[in-house]
């Protein structure tokens, strides 16, 4: 008798699991997204995307999540999506607890400004290119003259690495002009005159030598003397008098 009724207890508590399981189960699946919230992490300082934007990418791509069971919202394909806007760098797309889907999003750290007749476009810091946005406005050097995409992305983003991470030449340089034989004009904030780079091989050896030669010949002869300064042959400064 004891048995007979551990075995009915026991299937009644089974049972009721079950029952549990499959009625939260299904609480679940009807769950609907209540909200969504997106927060642009680094919008303080760029202001290429905003909340409306990536809301109305959502829209356009039958991707707003708000009113849609929980379990049929798919962060992953969320986050592919917005990936596709060239301003964006990264996103994390989840679900909370509280029915509602979280965005966060990184937008693209431009370093340099290409103005040619091949395009106008920034290059960000991962090395490929980003649009230019009517919104806002990066103050970083800008190119101009003849700049094929594929240079912009190579010799001239490692420039751009270099120009940020040194804080004598990045103050210096304010422009860099491409021939269209691809020779490298700078020009500089301070002193009348121009650099001729050459190519870009050696460009950190060669402005090397140039900083020498503005610490030691500069406050000799004066930053007027010269229009020209040539660092295009090896291991060599050519002046042009002004």
């Amino acid at each position: 008798m004891i048995r007979i009724v551990s075995i009915i207890v026991a299937t009644l508590l089974f049972c009721y699991i079950v029952f549990v399981s499959f009625f939260f189960r299904e609480s679940r699946q009807k769950e609907l997204c209540r909200d969504l919230q997106v927060v642009v992490v680094d919008s303080l300082d760029k202001h290429f995307v905003s909340e409306s934007d990536l809301v109305h990418i959502l829209k356009k791509a039958d991707l707003n999540p708000i009113e849609k069971p929980m379990d049929e919202v798919n962060t992953d394909r969320i986050e592919n999506e917005l990936l596709k806007n060239e301003m964006i760098a990264r996103v994390e797309a989840y679900k909370t607890p509280s029915g509602m889907i979280k965005l966060e999003v990184e937008q693209k750290i431009p370093i340099l400004r290409v103005i040619s007749p091949r395009g106008n476009y920034y290059v960000d810091n991962l090395g490929s290119t980003m649009p230019v946005s009517r919104r806002y406005v990066a103050h970083v050097p800008v190119v101009s003259g003849y700049v094929e995409k594929e240079l912009a992305v190579t010799d001239l983003y490692k420039f751009a690495l270099f120009l940020q991470e040194n804080d004598f030449w990045n103050n210096q340089i304010e422009q860099i002009y491409v021939h269209p034989d691809n020779e490298v004009e700078l020009i500089p904030r301070v002193g009348n005159h121009r650099i001729v780079l050459g190519s870009f091989v050696d460009f950190e050896e060669k402005l090397d030598n140039l900083r020498l030669f503005y610490e030691k010949a500069i406050p000799k002869v004066g930053w007027e003397k010269y229009s020209i300064i040539s660092l295009k042959y090896k291991d060599q400064i050519v002046c042009t008098k002004r």
